[in-house]
């Protein structure tokens, strides 16, 4: 038997800037770290490649001048509203800086006890015991601060009602509500800034007669502004924060990436690995309530071997059930007997229940989000094996 099953290795890679051939840099770090480490690459293995570097490499940024110029040929010299922002400085303070520049008037309406993805300005508890309603009632900035004396974030130590109003470089005001309809109460033209919702909020605007003009961030910076970076299909989703002046946008064209790297790493070992691209894990942290995507999606670009979700047995459930009788060699080989002659498809069977029903590229960029961290470790490609590899591979 093999004793060793999944192993996720973070690659160390040179400092990566505008205009590096990324696909020769991550093959070239992915041999040394093979050679130092004395290991061989199998078929399946995976390399996955943080978003930034690929985003970097391209040179995908954009200023907060050209967000202004495109927000206003979409709206305007008028008052937008931009409802459900995220509240991180780094995700969000040069976007809205660039929108803000871009409009005459920002009425900004943030979400509460929090943001889309977990992010507090108060804690849940506190509404209990005021009577308020989350799903109805809206307050002006000012009004929420009389109810709620604290809303500084547990982690950071901002105050985002007071943090994003400094950051406008226009006329702004803020109002809290979860309901997307709230902002028409004071302008009929909207920014979606959230996430994963964005669709939805989208729909339930454009379903209000006073709504005249909608786009969510992801149909901003769509195309080439004086020069800047793009994103044809997330637009200002899944940005960063990269100057004093400018964001670094998702990268775009990581289908092409992938695929080059595969054939590069298949060419010096003859094996067929996937490659994938990812950003944010999907995972939620227990203690502050933090939903870690805050990309559209955990992974732009993957090879075609890391498309669907896994198709796996729950050892436990079959031990304790269908071979409840069987102890040590016995149950290992019948064990392995189930698993060498499971259906291609499990979905619905109670053999699988309490297995993992996410996509592979999703499990696996989580995995590499969490290897390679997101502060000076320095591994920006994350060489995964034995992922595919389960207890009947002796």
């Amino acid at each position: 038997m093999k004793y060793s099953g999944t192993i996720s290795r973070g690659v160390r890679t040179p400092i990566i800037k505008k205009g590096d051939d990324l696909a020769s840099i991550v093959v070239e770090s992915v041999q040394n770290a093979v050679n130092e480490a004395n290991i061989e690459i199998n078929d399946r293995d995976v390399i996955a490649i943080t978003e930034a570097v690929v985003g970097i490499s391209q040179g995908n940024y954009a200023t907060s001048d050209q967000i202004s110029k495109d927000v206003n040929n979409k709206f305007g010299d008028s008052t937008v509203g931009l409802i459900f922002p995220i509240m991180s400085r780094n995700r969000f303070s040069m976007v809205l800086k660039g929108i803000s520049k871009g409009v005459k008037k920002l009425i900004i309406q943030l979400s509460y006890p929090g943001d889309e993805v977990g992010n507090k300005l108060i804690c849940p508890d506190e509404l209990l015991d005021t009577g308020i309603n989350p799903y109805t009632d809206c307050f002006t900035a000012e009004e929420f601060k009389k109810i709620f004396k604290n809303t500084v974030h547990e982690f950071t130590g901002v105050d985002y009602i007071e943090f994003y109003k400094s950051a406008c470089e226009c006329e702004c005001e803020i109002i809290l509500a979860n309901d997307p309809r709230a902002i028409l109460n004071y302008t009929d033209k909207v920014i979606v800034a959230s996430i994963h919702e964005r669709f939805r909020n989208k729909r339930i605007l454009l379903n209000d007669s006073r709504a005249k003009v909608v786009y969510c961030l992801d149909e901003l910076m769509t195309e080439s502004v004086d020069g800047s970076g793009y994103n044809e299909k997330y637009g200002l989703l899944g940005s960063n924060l990269a100057t004093d002046d400018s964001v670094k946008l998702f990268p775009r064209d990581c289908k092409a990436l992938v695929l080059d790297v595969q054939a590069r790493l298949k060419k010096i070992y003859n094996k067929n690995v996937e490659v994938m691209v990812y950003g944010d894990g999907a995972f939620k942290d227990p203690q502050g309530g933090i939903w870690e995507l805050a990309d559209p999606v955990v992974s732009p670009g993957y090879t075609d071997g890391l498309i669907g979700t896994p198709n796996e047995l729950k050892l436990k459930y079959i031990s304790d059930n269908k071979l409840k009788d069987l102890k040590g060699e016995e149950l290992k080989q019948a064990m392995i007997k189930l698993i060498k002659e499971k259906e291609a498809n499990l979905v619905g069977k109670m053999e699988t229940q309490g297995t993992t029903p996410r996509q592979l590229t999703d499990l696996l960029g989580s995995l590499s989000d969490l290897t390679s961290g997101s502060g000076d470790k320095g591994t920006p490609v994350i060489l995964i094996q034995n992922y595919f590899a389960n207890y009947s591979n002796q």
